[in-house]
């Protein structure tokens, strides 16, 4: 809401609140229906925002570059930690920019959407009793939210 200007430095709170697009992704809020030409962002840490735009061809053009600048800044991620306890655990994803070219980006987004898949419909062939309030169940249900999240 507030004007930009260029030339005034950004502040400790400015940097605070700033909303990091790495492994983020913007998309039409077609399931908000409050206000028109309203877009989504969905960011690494989960958390979820709605901004709305003037006119659909500008909702558009910044869904288009927030996903153009978080590509660049979306380095392939690291391999989860592993322990012994064989414990789910989300693998980090680094703020770098990316070192691959964009085909080969694509390609990587690409064989990782397949394996995202191919481990989520491997995860439902094994569910636990929904009813169990074990590390177990908190384990499955966590490792759910997050391979439909990816």
């Amino acid at each position: 809401q507030d004007e930009y200007k260029p030339d005034k430095d950004l502040s400790e709170v400015d940097l605070k609140n700033a909303i990091r697009v790495h492994h983020a992704l913007a998309t039409k809020a077609s399931d908000y229906s409050k206000k028109s030409n309203v877009l989504k962002l969905k960011t690494a840490d989960w958390r979820v925002f709605l901004f709305q735009a003037p006119s659909k061809e500008e909702m558009l053009s910044w869904i288009l570059r927030i996903n153009l600048v978080a590509a660049v800044f979306s380095a392939p991620a690291f391999p989860a930690a592993i322990c012994s306890m064989k414990k789910f655990c989300r693998p980090l994803l680094p703020s770098s920019m990316t070192k691959l070219c964009q085909e080969e980006q694509l390609k990587s987004h690409e064989n990782k959407m397949k394996q995202i898949a191919d481990e989520l419909a491997e995860h439902k062939l094994h569910p636990v009793e929904k009813s169990l309030k074990s590390k177990e169940a908190e384990e499955y249900r966590l490792k759910e939210h997050y391979l439909i999240f990816e």
